[in-house]
């Protein structure tokens, strides 16, 4: 596809401009609370209330989305849903909302996960690493395009995500020093002092005329899974204490300093669960929790979990207040905007009023402003993935990686083991060695022909590093076992469903793993935990007391998604290299990529030990 192919995106955007900026400028006309009436200040003893609104606009997990763009189909984004992605969007609703407010009365925060996701965040951490420094005088490297469209769009805060420390402490340093807004975490700590190693929080005045400032506290909390899922970029560096902790510890500051609003931005969902296991003693998904138990919080901005929650109320258990939080899909795909409306009594400002609802930038036109600072950066990008590495020999596809063992999953596997053998000791080298990946993507296709980076890197789209971990043949099963209950329970002479087999007990793609070099079966019609069979190695059964080494990427070696027994397993091999440009250098060696190389079936679904395909 030729590199211009992103002109096609700026003219669909002109298309759908006409009819998206009138329905836009409607809708956020229609959102805003009411304009309070402003009465005159009275002095002496007059019954009269002055009341105020402003609204603070939240966006999270953006992911390095700037625009409508989709690197690894080289198209514009498209889901089964038609949302639309990127600030350059959100930046043109982030503009409707302060016109039909005013610029003074509208805040903007994000919730973390920023600097990681896309092929444009990738280049500016590790083919062109971000160098510049933001503001006059500043010398003229690389910026980040995060930092470019997030400086222009005003951000007043944003809170730090998991995925920031994914290319290490440094960068994340680096963007943060490109930002003309604090990078808040209350609960990111220097390891050896337990000071703050961010910024917690930044304090906001909303101008009221003939009146005191509105003090808005803003509270910024990240996710305690860092310390498993970065382990290698912040062990001994940064600890990760909980949000309810840390929480219990702030607001009250924010409330002293005389913060009549307090507002917190937290990477961190809303119901509870942790997908580490019992591997931390602090719960991944607590924002909820930090609503009901930590007393004097307005509302809460939600992130991480990539769901879109418009409006969600939690009732204080101390003092019985509701606080409203709202969580905003993910990549921009919307934008919530909370509306406050304040009295002001007895020489204070108090809140009166809370509601929150989330914004579709789907048919508004992209800010041109910042379509003129990132086009660039943007265009180099797509030239970028668009490059040949390599031909291959056949097309390899991941429609059907989810139940079958299918080419192009071994590819990941070959690549993942041929590295780790690379690096063992004499003695480990010894051992059998065996890798575990995950179906991350069903459209993921290698074509046959000219092989691009960006083929390569749709079928791996996490930046995850390698492992060589030692696990038992009875600690191997437990781990099969465990991915097996991915599968939904099919008895017998009952036909399988391909479209309702998976995803059983939430268990998404990205988190079924499958491994390669061992032989097994899948038995679906079993209950979960007694569905593996014929579990051998080289044609003889898996001894129970047999040592392996398992290639697994640092996600699940450090706990993701809860494997049992691999976060503790002993490191035979540990590497800063990643596993998608270990598959781009694979096939840029070899020039091509043969599935006779390396594809083989080494597992397979039955149910009661007849094959289901």
């Amino acid at each position: 596809m030729p590199v211009s192919n992103p002109m096609n995106r700026r003219e669909f955007v002109k298309k759908s401009a006409a009819t998206g900026a009138a329905v836009a400028a409607a809708s956020a006309v229609g959102t805003g609370t009411a304009e309070a009436a402003v009465e005159p200040a009275h002095h002496g003893h007059g019954h009269h209330h002055r009341t105020w609104s402003f609204s603070i606009l939240g966006t999270t997990d953006l992911h390095s989305h700037v625009f409508d763009w989709d690197y690894y189909t080289d198209a514009p984004y498209k889901d089964a849903k038609g949302n639309s992605v990127g600030v350059a969007r959100v930046a043109t609703l982030v503009k409707q909302q302060r016109e039909a407010k005013g610029e003074d009365r509208v805040l903007l925060v994000d919730a973390g996960d920023i600097i990681q996701g896309t092929s444009l965040a990738y280049y500016y951490a590790r083919v062109d690493p971000i160098t510049g420094t933001a503001g006059a005088g500043g010398h003229k490297g690389p910026m980040h395009p995060m930092a470019v469209a997030m400086n222009h769009m005003r951000y007043d805060a944003a809170a730090l995500g998991n995925h920031e420390f994914n290319y290490g402490i440094e960068l994340l340093r680096k963007f943060e020093s490109q930002c003309r807004f604090p990078l808040l975490g209350a609960n990111a700590l220097d390891a050896k002092t337990l000071r703050p190693a961010f910024a917690p929080y930044t304090v906001k005045r909303i101008r009221v005329p003939g009146a005191p400032d509105i003090k808005v506290g803003i509270l910024g909390l990240t996710n305690p899974g860092i310390a498993l899922w970065d382990k290698d970029n912040v062990g001994g560096k940064m600890v990760f204490p909980g949000l309810v902790e840390q929480a219990k510890k702030y607001v009250p500051r924010l409330r002293a300093l005389g913060c009549d609003v307090v507002f917190l931005t937290d990477h961190s969902g809303l119901d509870g669960s942790s997908s580490y296991g019992d591997e931390l003693p602090y719960i991944e998904n607590a924002s909820n929790l930090v609503a009901e138990k930590v007393p004097g919080i307005d509302a809460i901005l939600v992130g991480h979990t990539h769901v879109e929650v418009s409006s969600y109320t939690v009732k204080n258990e101390e003092t019985g207040k509701e606080v409203v939080l709202s969580e905003p899909y993910c990549y921009g795909m919307r934008l919530t905007v909370f509306d406050f409306d304040l009295e002001f009594e007895r020489g204070q400002w108090k809140v009166t009023k809370v509601a929150a609802q989330t914004l579709d930038p789907k048919g508004v036109d992209e800010d041109p402003e910042v379509v003129r600072l990132l086009d660039a950066d943007h265009e180099l990008v797509v030239k970028y993935v668009n490059t040949p590495v390599g031909t291959c020999t056949e097309d390899l596809s991941a429609a059907e990686s989810c139940w079958k063992d299918v080419p192009v999953m071994d590819f990941i596997q070959e690549v993942q083991m041929k590295e780790v053998a690379k690096g063992l000791s004499a003695a480990d080298a010894a051992l059998p060695l065996i890798s575990v990946a995950a179906p991350f993507s069903r459209t993921a296709d290698i074509p046959a022909g000219d092989v691009t980076i960006r083929d390569i890197a749709g079928l791996y789209v996490y930046d995850n590093t390698l492992y060589g971990k030692k696990l038992t043949g009875a600690q191997l099963k437990d781990y099969l076992e465990y991915a097996a209950k991915y599968y939904h329970q099919v008895p017998s002479g009952t036909k399988v469903d391909t479209a309702t087999l998976t995803n059983a007990n939430s268990f998404w793609d990205y988190m079924y793993d499958v491994a390669s070099g061992v032989d097994y079966e899948i038995d679906i019609a079993q209950p979960e935990g007694s569905r593996i069979k014929n579990l051998s190695y080289q044609g003889a059964p898996v001894a129970a007391d047999q040592v392996f080494v398992v290639a697994v990427n640092n996600y699940r070696a450090n706990g993701g998604s809860g494997y049992p027994h691999i976060a503790s397993a002993e490191i035979a091999y540990s590497s800063a290299n990643e596993i998608r440009q270990l598959m781009i250098d694979y096939v840029t060696e070899k020039k091509s990529l043969n599935p006779a190389d390396f594809a083989a079936v080494n597992w397979k679904l039955t149910q009661d030990g007849t094959p289901v395909f």
